[in-house]
């Protein structure tokens, strides 16, 4: 579980996050939407300690993120896996190297222990005989899947998504959903995940936090959405539904 108490964050005079009160419930797949520029990015990179928060509090079960030291932090990360919106694999770097960063970097250990479980992470996300080809030989489902074996590598207690479908086609991000939403369930993770994608809320989205000009809007399932008379809600969704339509009409 994650739960951020009366979150606020400011860039110089503008503040971005006002007052931001929610639980990401573990096991859950949570979600953060909102349009552009709302300040959904900035809450998750908040949340993670990529931006330092202005006021507030943050909790990860009982130990209170924000006023960690660094020595604190870094043992609380090797809790936390992160798939980055790009899945920001190492272009110097194999496959089955790029899994194994993350326990070379946070775990005791051996050599030989790392490629077992990094093979196994690999398994799990349906990458077979590609441990050795680089990033730039597979295509963007198959690095998204990779990003996601190296996220869950240390078998992180929470999982942070920013924007995990960007660039896929709609096959690929269904895909990639569903196996987000799967490994949440399987192993109890807490995952949150940033998005704009219509789909992804409608098909993963137990629990739902809409952003909207730096406050907390609405929250609710993938359920209650659909019964929602929040006209800003409503007009994000509509307008989510048409951009995507119009996207898939010109491609074909």
């Amino acid at each position: 579980m994650v739960e951020v108490k009366n979150l606020c964050k400011s860039f110089g005079n503008k503040e971005v996050l006002t007052n931001i009160s929610t639980v990401f419930e573990q096991g859950k797949t949570n979600l953060i939407i909102g349009q552009s520029g709302s300040g959904k990015t900035v809450l998750l990179k908040s949340i993670v300690g990529l931006h330092e928060i202005s006021s507030g509090e943050i909790h990860y079960g009982s130990l209170r993120f924000d006023t960690m030291n660094f020595g604190e932090r870094k043992r609380l990360r090797r809790k936390i896996g992160m798939l980055f919106q790009g899945s920001a694999l190492f272009d110097f770097a194999t496959v089955v190297q790029n899994v194994m960063f993350p326990l070379e970097m946070f775990s005791d250990m051996n050599a030989a222990e790392r490629a077992e479980r990094a093979n196994f992470c690999l398994k799990r996300v349906n990458i077979l005989n590609a441990n050795d080809l680089f990033p730039s030989e597979i295509s963007g489902g198959m690095q998204k899947r990779v990003a996601i074996a190296r996220a869950i590598a240390l078998n992180p207690e929470y999982l942070f998504c920013d924007e995990p479908n960007s660039g896929l086609d709609p096959g690929t991000s269904i895909l990639i959903d569903a196996l987000i939403k799967e490994i949440t369930e399987e192993y109890g993770i807490t995952t949150v995940i940033n998005t704009h994608d219509m789909n992804s809320v409608m098909e993963m989205g137990d629990k739902i936090v809409f952003i909207c000009r730096g406050h907390k809007w609405w929250e609710g399932s993938r359920t209650d959405i659909l019964h929602s008379d929040n006209e800003e809600l409503n007009n994000f969704v509509f307008a989510s539904k048409m951009a995507k339509a119009l996207k898939h009409s010109a491609a074909g």
